[in-house]
């Protein structure tokens, strides 16, 4: 490229230069296109003001200036107070105006602290007592602000060294990376620690405000930093981490309730892993802990219960399948569905036992998660318009709407909702068809099916079976509707698969006092056989499903994705009906094991 003339002198700035490039490059430019180019590319306003800017920064460098005072703010303040005891005029009362505002008193403020250049870190000078053959020191300053510093340290067993124990996720110790897991602590702020316990150095750290500085010795860096996948759980179970005796940094902890969906960070301590709530923008994770742990510490102290059915008259023995053609199912009396066929189904299940002994074995996989709810690795889940709806599960006790719920949903839309049609062993009547009310099969026919596992629910009533099956399930879903289907809560484990992907809505009752207002003209049918008979709601009918929906939430709570209270029909109608439809739209957490299967 030719030297380029740019006038008189050696002191033309950049600015002149852009300025006069594109005409001393036109001579050696050919097409028109380019010197087009070249035009505008160098006459680009924004870039001549940017070599102006540029300029002047060179002109301020090469002038050295330095502030003519360090206290611009402490002199506006002086200024302020000598003016305010002087006669007030119209220029006074405008300059005390102007010093008053906050962007004025902030702008000063900056000018004093690069005036000061105290926003530069001073590192305290290296002890000259360290021995040469001593291990490697290293000084390390972290600023402290109102979040903890998030690391952890204890006292090692073998050496009596103050070590780091714990670097937690995504704290101000993990971000600074310049402190480790196993390195020795020798100094804070100063002040020796080698014989001091853990707990007063905490209290040293507490009392520290602002910059704190720390010697330590390195320990051996192991690279434990391995790329975890993403793993997020659903909790089970509530946690307060201050009621946690066993927890070894109380500050630490992270609480959260059932349901929540927590970011695993960390389980490189097969104790305590590190979480974050899912969708939280504070990065730093708190200690939670472990599966492993949690399930050893929940079988201990857990007593071996047997989960006694519902007290069986006649009445609650006999209550049931609800569908558009079901010629079985009462009338609801007071807009509270009582009667029907189903609840015989239910008193032949039996839950496993939980106790101790399971931790004898080494794989505890072999035991259901929901006997000892802990956590549940999860994912999301958005259906797609090819996929089958997911089975809609609805748990409540004995005389709380669920049927009458079931109808309306029914009703309000029977090309979307359907039940499903139970098997039994009766003789058919004259009025029924085969498939409508029921599918009627044989005795020994039921059996067999019963010894195939081919029943989700099943039962036995004056002589006669019937039962749910998995199938009536399945033709229910492959017509393309959603499939409303009522069991007992213990049977949901059973119907966790990823065929069925269930969501779990438990209809409860409301406070026993508004069971007495709303409840006090309701009628409970017994059965078809005893259609004549109803009979009103008695104070111990009430005090049982309380008992009943307790008992629910104790036992199965943790498998529940939506409670529902069922004070007003119409409204928890309402609330259902909505919360169906977002189940069809919007995306859920559900088990990891649902889509991998």
């Amino acid at each position: 490229m030719p030297a380029l003339s740019t006038g008189p002198g050696n002191d033309t700035g950049l600015y002149e230069l852009l300025a006069a490039l594109p005409s001393q490059l036109q001579s050696h430019v050919v097409r028109q296109e380019d010197r087009t180019f070249l035009r505008d590319m160098f006459g680009e306003k924004s870039l001549h003001s940017l070599m102006k800017i540029h300029e002047k920064l060179q002109h301020y460098e090469k002038q050295c200036p330095s502030p003519v005072l360090h206290t611009a703010a402490s002199l506006a303040n002086d200024l302020a107070e000598e003016l305010q005891s002087k006669p007030m005029n119209s220029e006074t009362g405008e300059l005390l105006k102007l010093l008053s505002r906050p962007h004025v008193k902030s702008l000063l403020s900056v000018h004093d602290t690069v005036a000061q250049k105290s926003y530069d870190p001073e590192l305290p000078p290296l002890p000259d007592d360290i021995d040469d053959d001593e291990d490697s020191v290293k000084i390390i300053r972290l600023v402290k602000n109102k979040e903890p510093l998030g690391a952890t340290i204890k006292r090692d067993e073998n050496t009596g060294a103050v070590v780091v124990a714990r670097i937690m996720k995504g704290g101000a110790a993990d971000r600074s990376g310049l402190i480790h897991v196993g390195d020795e602590l020798r100094e804070v702020n100063g002040i020796p620690v080698e014989d001091k316990k853990p707990e007063e150095i905490i209290h040293i750290l507490a009392q520290s405000q602002g910059a704190i500085t720390f010697k330590i010795i390195p320990g051996i860096n192991e690279d434990t930093s391995s790329k975890e996948p993403k793993m997020c759980v659903k909790t089970l179970f509530d946690y307060d981490p201050n009621e946690d005796k066993a927890i070894p940094c109380k500050e630490a902890g992270l609480p959260f309730k059932k349901g929540d969906v927590l970011q695993i960070m960390s389980q490189d301590d097969a104790t305590w892993w590190q979480a974050k709530l899912e969708g939280d923008a504070n990065p730093r994770a708190g200690l939670i802990p472990s599966k492993h742990f949690q399930e050893r510490r929940l079988a201990l102290r857990r007593p071996v219960t047997l989960v006694h059915p519902q007290r069986s008259s006649n009445r609650r023995l006999y209550e049931g399948a609800v569908n558009s053609e079901d010629a079985e199912s009462g009338p609801h009396v007071n807009g509270f569905y009582i009667a029907g066929l189903r609840r015989s189904f239910r008193l032949s299940r039996k839950d496993r036992q939980t106790n101790k002994s399971m931790y004898e074995c080494q794989k505890s996989e072999q035991y259901d998660m929901a006997d000892v709810p802990t956590y549940e690795e999860v994912t999301p889940y958005r259906r797609q318009s090819s996929d089958k709806y997911r089975l809609v599960v609805l748990v409540g006790p004995v005389g709380v709407g669920l049927n009458e719920l079931k109808r309306k949903l029914l009703v309000s839309d029977p090309q979307h909702y359907s039940v499903t049609v139970p098997h039994t062993t009766r003789p058919k009547r004259s009025q029924e068809s085969d498939g409508v009310e029921y599918h009627f099969i044989s005795k020994h026919l039921f059996e067999t099916d019963i010894q195939n596992n081919k029943f989700i629910e099943y039962g036995e009533y004056k002589g006669n079976y019937y039962g749910t099956s998995l199938d009536s399930i399945r033709s229910v879903l492959m017509k393309n509707k959603v499939c409303l289907l009522d069991v007992q809560s213990h049977t949901i484990k059973h119907l966790r698969t990823s065929e069925f992907k269930p969501f779990v809505i438990f209809v409860k009752p409301p406070p026993i006092e508004r069971l007495r207002e709303t409840r006090k003209n309701g009628k409970v049918i017994s059965s078809k056989d005893d259609k004549d008979s109803a009979k009103s709601f008695t104070e111990e009918d009430f005090q049982e499903m309380i008992s009943a929906a307790q008992m629910m939430e104790n036992q199965h709570g943790h498998l529940f994705e939506k409670v529902i209270v069922n004070d007003d029909l119409v409204t928890a109608f309402n609330e259902m009906k909505t919360v169906l439809k977002k189940l069809e739209v919007e995306t859920h957490w559900v088990p990891v094991s649902w889509m991998h299967s």
